[in-house]
């Protein structure tokens, strides 16, 4: 196993601790006088978003737009380049779950891009330098802070795939565990079972090394050990030890890439409307199964650090967090381009197993068992 990757790329600065949100427009104010903040909706209502432009430096002008939910897609994105453009921003920033980081981040790398969205979501190199981006994560699960790709929809097409670009790596992230008391219980589940797919695919990953390692296994064990506590409301430390996984399982799987969890969540989740931490969740123990011989002594490794057999342990996370299959007995639609999809995702290239369209059959009969 290799030390290094050949390359990888880490936020440039990272900020810890509880109240350092509010350290943003200063911090900001470096990239320039003109920012624009892309949030989610509990920012406002919980007047953090009026205590930040409160505190604004001297002559700093921030544009601000609200995400209205649900999964990123090119149309919101769309809206937020034009808001961006129209504002003359220096930087953007995001403060929010997944899909506003990964909105806020495509923004930046797109800013000054010659061509539509669209072109950069089918693969296009973005050929101009973009604006600083800045992340806050607000729930403990997707990672984007710490990677270069954006995870965005496609609704025309219905497809489901990332922007990638080191150009799309954040400047600056600030992680501020006093934002997730405002993370409702689901997501919490959702976000965390995400993370620690996130975290098990880097570390069983084909293009694992050494740093990856290190990294994704100290994120298996903060969020195996504290994920159920967070959710429950039971300590007080939990939510840290868990933001800090998720952001190790980001750097990690950022160098080591993914697997087949994520190759089939994307077609399941825009087919199904099911967010998609919770089909990373319901996936997992299938793939851990059709994976394990592939593993070879990292399933063991993990046990150990778990300090429990893997597989019992993800089906017990799960029934503690209430996330039953929501699959389960339901007609499997466009088995075909679920299929195809799913053989030919990124992540899925990265699985330690070669993933073949029996291999993908073979886990949906399981998550579509009556």
């Amino acid at each position: 196993m290799n030390v290094l990757p050949e390359k990888f790329v880490f936020p440039e600065r990272t900020l810890i601790g509880t109240g350092r949100v509010m350290d943003l427009p200063a911090e900001c104010a470096r990239y320039g006088r003109r920012g624009l903040l892309a949030h989610g909706r509990s920012l406002a209502a919980h007047g953090i978003l009026a205590s930040l432009l409160k505190g604004l430096p001297s002559g700093m002008a921030v544009a601000t737009w609200e995400h209205a939910g649900g999964e990123p897609a090119l149309s919101d994105l769309d809206r937020l380049l034009e808001m961006a453009r129209k504002h003359r921003a220096d930087w953007i920033a995001g403060i929010g779950g997944g899909s506003v980081l990964d909105l806020a981040k495509a923004c930046a790398g797109l800013f000054n891009a010659p061509q539509s969205s669209e072109v950069y979501h089918n693969g296009a190199a973005i050929e101009t330098p973009g604006l600083a981006f800045a992340a806050v994560p607000t729930t403990a699960g997707t990672g984007s802070e710490a990677t270069v790709n954006a995870v965005l929809t496609n609704t025309a097409t219905r497809q489901k795939k990332s922007i990638r670009d080191d150009a799309l790596m954040a400047r600056l992230v600030i992680l501020d565990p006093s934002l997730l008391q405002y993370c409702p219980r689901q997501v919490i589940a959702h976000a965390g079972m995400d993370a620690f797919t996130q975290a098990l695919e880097a570390f069983t990953s084909r293009h694992a090394v050494w740093l990856s390692d290190c990294l994704g296994l100290k994120a298996l064990t903060l969020i195996g050990a504290h994920l159920e506590a967070f959710y429950r409301g039971t300590d007080p430390v939990a939510a840290e030890r868990v933001l800090m996984g998720s952001y190790l399982a980001g750097l990690s799987f950022a160098m080591a890439r993914l697997g087949v969890v994520h190759g089939i969540a994307h077609p399941l989740g825009v087919l199904y409307h099911v967010p998609h931490g919770y089909v990373c969740g319901v996936c997992l123990p299938h793939a851990v199964e059709l994976n394990r011989e592939a593993m070879g002594g990292k399933y063991e490794q993990v046990s150990r650090a778990l300090g429990r057999d893997l597989l019992e342990f993800i089906r017990h996370l799960l029934d503690e967090l209430d996330m039953p299959s929501p699959f389960r007995g339901k007609p499997i639609m466009e088995k075909g381009t679920i299929i195809r999809d799913t053989v030919a995702a990124w992540s899925t290239k990265a699985n330690p197993k070669t993933i073949t369209p029996a291999d993908v059959e073979w886990l949906l009969t399981r998550l579509f068992l009556p």
